[in-house]
């Protein structure tokens, strides 16, 4: 070992946890800062707890398809999410109609609809080898063309459920005029599971894996193709209960109600520093995404800025994402 080889860098004499923090998320939660005090400029009540807990709300929603788009970490991508959470959606409010049994099995046939369709795209990738990007877009389609024949091209006349909107309205009162919105609670659920699941299970660790190099994951044992297969399904069954969750905010579901969750659920991950091409990222760098993405909503509109503005910073987004994160990945 030579002399500078033995001399220790000023790296290895910081914490652990810091050692091992992402710069990548450091940097997001640093712009979440600034976008905090830039909204703060344009209104006063941008810092207010009522305002900032509306917004983890809206977040909430955009958090739990995000958590479904994690499957990025495979190296895939899932382009079905418009219509998988418009389906999760309309189909947990039309089991309403059903008198009370219906409304009990609202959301787990609205979650069945989802994981369905995640399997379709699962098996499409894992077994018959189609492209992520190819088959998603496939399903969307057909998830599409199913629900204008089940509404007749017209919008869907069914409610949500009281448990629907219980998750996706209801709030847990903790002073006068404010309250902890249910939908937070859920997603800070989900999130804790999704934790678990990446960083202490062999399904995890697989995913990480097959992220990395698939041909090596699968010579070490891992069974691939199981295991993407059952990751799209997640991702459906996320992106349902997100649909569920819209359905009760707004008490119905409605046609292309997924359609404004798709470029910002992949913005937030690649926000967060999950490679694009897989095998590297956390889900607290996927929180901080959403949390950045629905700041950067919020000043928008306060900004009046059009819908094609946004659309167009939501795609520049991904692609700066992609030239600093990727091309490190790619040239590594």
């Amino acid at each position: 070992m030579t002399t500078e080889e033995a001399r220790p860098t000023a790296q290895s004499h910081l914490p652990t946890f810091i050692r091992r923090f992402d710069p990548a998320v450091a940097t997001a939660f640093a712009c979440i800062v600034v976008l905090l005090f830039l909204g703060s400029l344009y209104s006063t009540q941008f810092l207010s707890a009522e305002y900032l807990l509306q917004q983890l709300k809206v977040a909430s929603f955009l958090g739990i398809m995000a958590t479904g788009m994690m499957l990025i970490l495979l190296g895939q991508i899932d382009l079905s999410l418009p219509w998988v959470v418009a389906m999760g959606g309309m189909m947990a409010s039309a089991a309403t109609a059903y008198g009370s049994l219906g409304q009990a099995l609202a959301i787990p046939f609205g979650l069945a609809c989802g994981i369905l369709l995640g399997f379709v795209n699962g098996i499409g990738v894992a077994y018959l080898r189609i492209p992520s990007m190819i088959i998603t877009l496939a399903v969307n389609a057909v998830a599409r063309g199913l629900m204008v024949a089940y509404t007749g091209g017209f919008s869907p006349q069914d409610s949500a459920s009281q448990a629907m909107r219980f998750l996706g309205a209801g709030s847990i009162p903790i002073s006068s005029g404010l309250g902890i919105p249910i939908a937070l609670v859920v997603w800070i659920v989900i999130g804790a599971a999704t934790v678990f699941l990446l960083s202490r299970t062999t399904f995890g660790r697989a995913v990480y894996a097959i992220g990395n190099r698939e041909r090596a994951a699968y010579l070490s044992g891992a069974a691939t193709q199981r295991i993407v297969m059952f990751a799209f399904a997640i991702s459906g069954a996320l992106s349902a209960f997100g649909g569920i969750l819209l359905a009760g905010y707004a008490s119905h579901a409605s046609q292309a109600m997924g359609d404004p969750y798709l470029l910002p659920s992949i913005a937030a991950v690649v926000l967060g520093g999950t490679s694009i091409l897989g095998g590297r990222g956390s889900y607290f760098g996927t929180i901080a995404g959403v949390i950045l993405i629905t700041l950067l909503q919020s000043i928008l509109q306060v900004m009046q800025m059009q819908e094609w503005g946004r659309q167009v910073i939501y795609g520049a987004v991904i692609v700066a994402m992609l030239l600093l994160y990727g091309r490190e990945r790619l040239f590594r």
